[in-house]
């Protein structure tokens, strides 16, 4: 029974899958604004939402967990902690936004572009 699994699989074991969202998100991170497949997009967003959520408090403690989760990326963090959530200190959620695209022409898979509010 999948009660409780709700994250998609991608076909992908674990590591990998989890390889695969910490890379999008430094990416986000980086960049501001990534255009990728829509259900990677939709498995991105909350990822990301509860990293700027955390790094909104900035103490030590959660800056080591995100440090842990974003593989040891210091600069990422920093950028995390320093420009991007300050300036969504007064908002309690929704930071990223997914605007959908259409099919990819070598494959037909739905694009999406996820970017910060």
């Amino acid at each position: 029974m999948r009660h409780g699994n709700n994250k998609r699989k991608f076909g992908r074991v674990r590591k990998v899958r989890n390889a695969l969202i910490n890379t999008l998100a430094l990416n986000l991170i980086v960049r501001g604004k990534i255009k990728t497949t829509e259900p990677k997009a939709k498995e991105l967003r909350p990822f990301i939402e509860k990293l700027v959520t955390d790094a909104k408090r900035g103490d030590a403690a959660t800056r080591r967990v995100i440090i842990s989760k974003l593989m040891n990326r210091r600069p990422e963090v920093k950028k995390l902690f320093d420009v991007i959530s300050p300036k969504y200190a007064d908002r309690k959620g929704g930071y990223t936004r997914v605007l959908k695209l259409g099919a990819r022409k070598s494959d037909g898979a739905k694009m999406a572009i996820i970017e910060f509010v």
